[in-house]
């Protein structure tokens, strides 16, 4: 083993290691999105994706406009229930306790004689 490291074979060693960084380097980026570089340092871009990023665009804004809808009639549904909720519960008690409306409200209770 440690004459095939003192010779030609040291290059091989380093080629081999180098190749496979390279080959890595160019797997992660590719993973990624980024650009990719050929064996001298340049740079070689992706296929053209503006067509795909336009669509994705589009997409993501109709989507923040039914975000916002919905976040809209969500405050106005919370606005409903904590606002209205409780004066309409008042409300209903007053005319538990109210008797000249001459229509009894029936709640489910029993009457007690």
């Amino acid at each position: 083993m440690g004459d095939f490291l003192s010779g030609p074979g040291m290059i091989v060693a380093i080629i081999a290691l180098t190749t496979g960084g390279w080959l890595i380097n160019n797997w992660i980026r590719a993973k990624h999105g980024y650009d990719l570089e050929d064996e001298w340092g340049g740079k070689t871009s992706r296929a053209d994706r503006s067509a795909e990023l336009d669509g994705l665009r589009d997409e993501n804004a109709k989507l923040v406009e039914r975000l916002n809808a919905h976040e809209d009639r969500l405050k106005v549904l919370e606005r409903i229930v904590t606002d209205r909720g409780y004066s309409l519960s008042d409300e209903i008690e007053a005319l538990r306790h109210d008797d000249s409306s001459g229509v009894p409200l029936n709640t489910g209770k029993k009457e007690r004689v």
